[in-house]
């Protein structure tokens, strides 16, 4: 008898079906993979699991007694924990103060804090999960953050697991780390369920394999009696093909962006040099935190320059804002689209708007275009295959995939001449990531000068012309794509270290 058993499990939104007699069964000390493409209707089945959703119809099931699970507090009392692929703490309070929040600490109401602290540090020593119970949240790497998420839930005595794309926001380092706890948390009997799209990480770590597709159950598989091509297939439905750039000749009748020693106001950036060719894209590579979301925020303008130059075809950018810089041709794909490329409570409709407003094609006489908006989205759903059971509904009930979709439709419309696209695949699924490398490589064909700025050392290797590597704010060595890229040399630059050529 499986440890848990999911049967049936049914569940709509806005009558569109994002779960149809799903089955999932996970056994005692056994790490599970959930895999499918964005839309599959993975984070809903374990959003039921959790109790964030009730399901329309279908039971659950631990160690063969039936069980309800109407709320996340019935799921912790069941020894259920989740982290989300969005962490849920609060930067201002302390790692202790987290874990321990809507518990009642001993001592409770005059919580013992030295006496928390110690029982967080010696559960956080068992599991190899090294962070201070006394730091504050914000001061905290992405990767410790996460640990202080498992913590909370073995703090309350999981005995099952959820991670929802556990190793989206991680080095290749701090994803090393995550297995190696997950693998001890199995040797100790607890079972772990991990939604990821992550193929190879799914071979080299889970015991256990279930696909979801368009809702429905299509596959489970024990991972030592499959292979990516197998997998791959299960969750498309197709072949899926590599995307790597094409070599170009050179021959847009353009300057491109030429960027000069610019450095922001604060300091934080710079100074950085940069030319990007149109037809071209420059992948910067680098450690998530080097200061790659402040160099994009400067080339769009969102930072101010306060030394250097930028320059578009030869015009001068500096005293150019956000509007004006789009006006000549930006596009911008930001790393986190939830907190700085969508309004989640508005439709896809007003959300394309939002960077069209002021142009002529949805402004009529100082009013919006409805009609016209609505052909522009219908046909941004029809270019890009956004998956929606209506234009009318707001995006936060698209999955993660479609909303990137969204994203692209609205920021590459027009005559696109820059894009700066930062982690643009960052925790989508192999099917959602072949679309935008797909697309990115179509604008570089086009002309547009591409920036790719990612974390996914695979990503920046397949589709960039040359790369430029980002430590501590700056560009340490532009590296020509002549030939096969030294690994070695790269990471030793990503690292801060005074790497050297091998001759």
């Amino acid at each position: 008898m499986a440890f848990l058993e999911m049967i049936d499990i049914d569940k709509a939104f806005f009558g569109k079906s994002a779960n149809s007699k799903v089955n999932l069964y996970v056994d005692h000390g056994e790490i599970h993979a959930l895999l499918g493409e964005n839309g599959a209707g993975k984070t809903t089945l374990m959003n039921i699991l959790y109790g964030i959703y009730q399901a329309d119809g279908g039971s659950i099931t631990l160690d063969g007694v039936l069980v309800q699970i109407k709320s996340p507090k019935d799921a912790i009392n069941h020894k259920i924990g989740m982290v989300h692929q969005h962490f849920t703490l609060v930067p201002t309070l302390t790692v202790s103060e987290n874990i321990t929040l809507g518990l009642k600490s001993p001592g409770y109401p005059f919580v013992k804090r030295k006496q928390v602290d110690e029982e967080i540090r010696l559960l956080s020593e068992r599991y190899n999960l090294a962070v201070d119970p006394t730091a504050l949240v914000s001061s905290l790497s992405v990767g410790q953050q996460q640990r202080v998420e498992i913590i909370k839930v073995l703090y309350r005595e999981a005995q099952l697991l959820i991670l929802d794309e556990p190793t989206a926001v991680l080095t290749p380092q701090e994803v090393e780390s995550l297995f190696d706890i997950l693998k001890r948390l199995r040797a100790e009997g607890h079972s772990v369920i991990i939604i990821t799209h992550h193929i190879a990480e799914v071979l080299s770590l889970t015991d256990r394999i279930t696909v979801l597709r368009g809702g429905l159950k299509v596959g489970d598989v024990k991972t030592k009696e499959t292979n990516e091509a197998e997998l791959s297939q299960l969750m498309v439905g197709r072949r899926l093909n590599r995307m790597i750039r094409a070599k170009l000749p050179c021959t847009f009748d353009r300057e491109g962006l030429s960027i000069t020693a610019i450095q922001d106001a604060q300091e934080s950036v710079g100074p950085i040099s940069l030319e990007v060719p149109p037809g071209r894209i420059i992948g910067i590579a680098g450690v998530d935190g080097n200061g790659q979301k402040a160099f994009a925020e400067l080339l769009l303008g969102i930072r101010k320059i306060k030394e250097g130059s930028l320059t578009l075809d030869g015009k001068n950018l500096e005293h150019l804002g956000v509007k004006q810089r789009r006006a000549l041709g930006f596009g911008y794909i930001s790393d986190d689209r939830l907190l700085d490329s969508l309004v989640l409570d508005m439709d896809m409709q007003e959300n394309l708007l939002l960077t069209r407003y002021r142009g002529q094609e949805c402004n009529h006489h100082h009013f919006i275009a409805r009609k016209k908006l609505r052909e522009l989205t219908e046909q941004a759903v029809k270019k890009y295959a956004i998956k929606s059971g209506s234009l009318e509904h707001p995006v936060r009930y698209l999955s993660g995939g479609n909303q990137q979709k969204l994203i692209l439709a609205r920021e590459l419309a027009g005559n696109v001449k820059v894009v700066i696209a930062c982690q643009p695949t960052r925790g989508l699924d192999v099917g959602s990531t072949e679309d935008v490398h797909k697309t990115l490589l179509e604008l570089r064909s086009q002309g547009s000068s591409v920036i790719l700025i990612s974390s996914d050392l695979e990503e920046i290797l397949d589709l960039s012309d040359n790369i430029a590597v980002m430590y501590r704010g700056t560009i340490v060595d532009v590296i020509e794509r002549e030939g096969d890229v030294d690994l070695t040399y790269l990471g030793l630059l990503m690292a801060g270290s005074p790497a050297r050529r091998n001759a």
